[in-house]
């Protein structure tokens, strides 16, 4: 039995429907940024914190986890620089709590829902494993503070796990029945798919002078049910004690710049976006694009979806439910 905290929300969600086609799953979710109707019914649903020792201990007692995935973060740059409190509370405090809950309950196999944003701004184009992780944020700061004690509860208490560092997730369910619906929005893919859906008045582009092919920023996006596949083969080698620890980046080793981005959602839609251009905000990197290279080798795993597919399945999942679960 695999326990998902977060299984409610957006990559959660995406990673259970994958994982009850071959395990039993409970779901841990408080619902502050997760939703009831993203539940597969298939899994068995628990409402709470993953900072409640009482709700973990229950869990752990009366289930047989053998591992434990986690995605209840929180997750918006800017959020976490105006409360940082939140997110060093959530993101690493409640963790800490998970964390020593499983040790309490002898579970040691934990998969972890890093972030390109331990890397800060590179300094280099194609970002691996290896490079230098400098977060400018509280959210970077609060998902590298976990990575480090992952690695002593490794060297203490035997802890496994597998770290995998995401880029730009994006995309929607191949079934349309589940996708990106954040609230706020911060995501360009949804933005703009809002915008073409007449939600939104304009699309806002941060900056055409950066020092790439057409002035904007470039991005590397991957879909929504490729990191699932990442995380269940990295669950698979897990429990074959096939590694105890590992980072991995998840991209699709390309970069697309925002205008890029914005011309392919038209295409897909066949709808044309009114575009408002103004200044950088400060601290977006002019190109972030993850080198794969590391996880492709040692489990077989590759982003399987180019941007024009991330976008079709995720236009498909606006027009036919936006309306309905906005």
């Amino acid at each position: 039995m695999i326990l998902v905290v977060g299984g409610a929300g957006y990559i959660g969600s995406h990673l259970v429907k994958e994982l009850v086609e071959n395990q039993e799953v409970v779901i841990l979710d408080n619902f502050n940024t997760g939703y009831e109707h993203l539940v597969d019914e298939k899994a068995l649903l628990i409402e709470g914190d993953l900072g409640d020792p009482v709700v973990l201990d229950k869990i752990f007692t009366s289930c047989k986890i053998e591992a434990v995935m986690h995605f209840a973060a929180n997750s918006l740059v800017g959020e976490s620089v105006k409360n940082p409190h939140k997110y060093y509370e959530n993101n690493v405090a409640n963790t800490l709590t998970l964390l020593n809950s499983m040790i309490k309950h002898g579970v040691k196999n934990f998969i972890f829902s890093s972030t390109a944003a331990t890397y800060g701004i590179p300094e280099v184009d194609l970002i691996t494993e290896c490079s230098a992780t400098n977060p400018i944020n509280p959210y970077g700061k609060s998902k590298l503070m976990v990575e480090e004690i992952l690695k002593d509860f490794h060297d203490a208490y035997g802890m496994n796990y597998v770290v995998l560092r995401y880029f730009n997730a994006a995309g929607a369910h191949r079934s349309a029945s589940i996708g990106e619906n954040h609230d706020p929005e911060t995501h360009l893919i949804p933005i703009i798919l809002e915008h073409l859906l007449g939600k939104r008045e304009q699309i806002a582009v941060f900056g055409t002078d950066y020092p790439t092919s057409d002035g904007t920023c470039i991005r590397d996006y991957v879909h929504v049910t490729d990191l699932a596949r990442a995380h269940i083969l990295s669950l698979e080698a897990l429990l074959k004690g096939r590694f105890s620890k590992n980072t991995y980046n998840l991209g699709n080793g390309k970069g697309y710049s925002v205008k890029e981005v914005i011309e392919t959602c038209e295409r897909v839609t066949n709808i044309k976006a009114t575009i408002d251009y103004s200044e950088r905000r400060a601290g977006d990197p002019a190109i972030l694009v993850a080198s794969s290279e590391k996880i492709q080798n040692e489990l077989g795993w590759q982003a399987e979806h180019n941007l024009e597919s991330i976008i079709e399945s995720a236009w498909k999942w606006h027009s036919k439910n936006a309306l309905t679960h906005s």
